[in-house]
């Protein structure tokens, strides 16, 4: 078993994701899941089948606190955390990870793996070319850590319930030592297939927490770093988009899409106003 570094899964009813994922490195590498859903059927596949994993039960406060709750269970000296639906996390990759770090001589704050299905638009990667190259910002689906900088650095904010946290975490590590992406490691992260449910009415739910919290997140990460006042002229256009979209739609009577707009406009006044995160799924 590799002494250097310990994986870290992060599950949200995800058994079969993780199962998946863990049968290709079991043996190889300490393994360490974070479950915040209560989900003892994974819990009791995990004990029979791989009794040499760690399953740690908490209560969900996002992923930085679970991140930055797994942290202070590593004894190694690397960790990589990854969602279970990002494939392509095997040894070979792993191995990859440790030997970047060494050619780095440590000096880095994070490390994060090519995505090979992901959207130019939306997610900005590395020349391809480069085997390694700077970059400021990783995603949250998958990084490696070296223990010692992650804990210098401070973790993740725990403010943070969904999104923007990687984007903060690497704002404030880019400043004491460089973010670099693994180009010679590619991986495929199938966006929105970690949390399983067969419910329309929880999908419905799921969304409506995932659009308060990305305008939630998103103000309170440019209030932390640019400061209120850019923050609220950075903000004014979408204000008066999201205010026109309510009226538009309760003229023409359209409930859901009322409803929509009126769940980003709560997540907004909410971070405004300096609230907490608070929102969940009942």
């Amino acid at each position: 078993m590799n002494k250097d570094i310990t994986i870290v899964l992060l599950s949200h009813k995800s058994t079969n994701l993780i199962l998946k994922f863990i049968s290709e490195i079991y043996n190889k590498y300490k393994i360490i899941i974070i479950e915040n859903s209560e989900d003892l059927i994974l819990k009791k596949k995990i004990e029979d089948k791989y009794p040499k994993i760690l399953i740690k039960f908490i209560k969900n406060n996002g992923y930085g606190s679970s991140v930055n709750y797994a942290s202070k269970l590593i004894k190694t000296k690397y960790f990589l955390i990854s969602n279970p639906d990002v494939s392509g996390i095997n040894e070979e990759n792993i191995n990859k990870f440790i030997y970047a770090a060494k050619k780095l001589n440590n000096n880095f704050s994070a490390l994060g793996p090519r995505f090979v299905n992901a959207d130019p638009k939306s997610h900005k990667q590395s020349d391809a070319n480069l085997e390694i190259a700077e970059i400021k910002f990783i995603s949250g689906s998958c990084m490696f850590f070296q223990k010692e900088k992650f804990d210098a650095i401070g973790g993740f904010d725990e403010n943070f319930f969904l999104y923007f946290e990687e984007s903060d975490f690497c704002m404030r590590s880019f400043k004491k030592n460089k973010n670099y992406q693994i180009n010679t490691i590619e991986v495929l992260h199938e966006v929105g297939t970690s949390v399983f449910t067969k419910n329309e009415h929880e999908k419905e739910k799921l969304k409506e927490l995932c659009s308060w919290h990305f305008i939630w997140s998103k103000f309170y990460f440019y209030k932390k770093h640019y400061g209120f006042l850019v923050s609220i002229i950075y903000f004014v256009p979408i204000i008066i988009r999201i205010l026109f979209k309510i009226i538009l739609f309760t003229l023409k009577r359209e409930e859901k899409k009322i409803k929509k707009y009126k769940t980003r406009w709560s997540g907004l006044i909410s971070s405004i106003k300096n609230q907490t995160s608070y929102k969940r799924i009942d």
